[in-house]
């Protein structure tokens, strides 16, 4: 039965990270069919995005207390539901509440991880991790290839009706994975979980509706965010069994590589937004959206190739060599960005980094942390993947180019320099 759980894991974290970009590339025929402003159908992603970020820490925890893969199966189920209701939904607010629930979905990750790292064996486990890590962006990137062809052949209910067989196959698949044993002890903490929620739905809200709501409510929900975060880490230092374990999260070992993942993700998601509109953009290329969506082949080719690498290279090694291809592919962008060669060309470099540091990167988190922790660890992670990305792709479409790939240039070399104070290797003592 444990031959299941590779390709159980796999296949889920596929369909999660799928889900959230399979809209972007279609925004505006969602707004056109619904008779939504563009203001208003980017919530589209950000209701996505918000029920993911609170499915993230709650999913870990809950499969550190009870098991991930009951937990694994309850998030495929609870996305399957939301799914069908994006599908055969004829309403905007039907289409939102459907993304919303669908968000749940990412709470595979960290229990993706836990379950990795209980049942696959040492040896076979580093290439596991990479290949599972290196999803969010293989998936990622697969969804805005795909839906710009998809939804010109059959329509937009058909974004959504492939995901649903494929997270069948994946309930299918993990319910053959061997049950494992729950790793901490105690209870969930409801109070952390309420807290965490409203910090995360404030800071995500003031992230993505920045370039649409008046300072007036964006700077409230910023300063609400941060005084929700600061009332959730003295709640987690007060009990015994908390959702996040803050102490932990202190650590050198794991702070530095959570930063490191959100300054890679605001990188690499901003240039991988900008990329299909500047592919777009009539003054440019002028090509339509399916072309731009294939655009991006390239890098998800190149991103399977590169992940088994990361391992081999070590954790440090990857994430610094990763971010280095990523300030070369920003800055061939922007110098060079009328000639589609060039597009290509960042695109594979943009590709084999995004491969490195992930693959990288969950690795050196779950290698951080005790067993017990790891569900907690890795949702965190995701959170910290999730903000920077959310942050990159404001800033995507709020700048233009070259302006946009000069200042992706320059977070990515910020990742070349602080993946520099991670440690080569890790250790849960640290």
């Amino acid at each position: 039965m444990r031959r299941f759980v590779l390709p159980a894991v796999l296949l889920a974290a596929f369909v999660a990270s799928t889900a959230q970009t399979i809209v972007i590339a279609v925004l505006p025929a969602i707004a056109r069919e619904n008779h939504v402003p563009a203001s208003a159908v980017t919530w589209a992603l950000t209701a996505f995005m918000l029920a993911a970020a609170v499915a993230n820490p709650v999913a870990g925890r809950l499969g550190d207390l009870f098991g991930y893969r009951r937990v694994l199966l309850t998030c495929l189920g609870v996305f399957a539901a939301g799914t069908v209701v994006c599908a055969v939904s004829r309403s905007f607010p039907l289409l939102l509440a459907g993304r919303a629930v669908s968000g749940v979905s990412a709470g595979v990750f960290p229990v993706a991880f836990g379950l990795v790292r209980q049942t696959v064996e040492q040896p076979r486990r580093p290439q596991t991790i990479a290949a599972l890590s290196a999803m969010f962006g293989l998936g990622g990137s697969a969804g805005m290839v795909v839906a710009g062809p998809v939804r010109d052949a059959w329509g937009t209910a058909w974004l959504f009706w492939p995901l649903l067989a494929l997270a069948l196959v994946a309930v299918v698949l993990g319910a053959l994975t061997p049950r494992d044993a729950a790793t901490g002890g105690g209870r969930m903490d409801v109070t952390g979980a309420v807290l965490l929620a409203g910090a995360l739905a404030c800071l995500l809200l003031a992230i993505s509706e920045s370039r649409v709501w008046p300072l007036a409510v964006v700077v409230p929900l910023a300063a609400a965010a941060l005084a929700l975060f600061a009332a959730f880490t003295v709640a987690e230092l007060r009990i015994a069994q908390p959702l996040v374990a803050v102490r932990l999260l202190r650590r050198r070992t794991v702070a530095t590589v959570n930063g490191v993942t959100a300054v890679i993700a605001a990188a690499m998601f901003g240039a991988v937004t900008m990329l299909p509109r500047l592919v777009q953009d009539p003054a440019v290329f002028g090509k339509s959206a399916t072309a731009a969506g294939l655009v991006l082949v390239p890098m998800a080719v190149v991103m399977l190739v590169a992940t088994p690498l990361a391992p081999r290279l070590g954790g440090r090694t990857a994430v610094r060599l990763g971010a280095g291809l990523a300030v070369a592919a920003f800055a061939l962008l922007a110098c060079v960005h009328d000639a589609l060669w060039s597009v290509y060309v960042a695109n594979v470099l943009v590709g084999a980094g995004y491969g490195l540091c992930f693959a990288a990167l969950g690795n050196l988190v779950v290698d951080a942390v005790e067993p017990r922790h790891t569900g907690m660890a890795t949702g965190v992670n995701t959170i910290a993947r999730t903000a920077g990305g959310a942050v990159g792709a404001q800033l995507a479409a709020a700048l233009a180019y070259p302006t946009g790939f000069v200042l992706f240039a320059l977070v990515a070399a910020l990742a070349v320099v602080a993946a520099g104070a991670v440690a080569p290797r890790y250790s849960a003592d640290r």
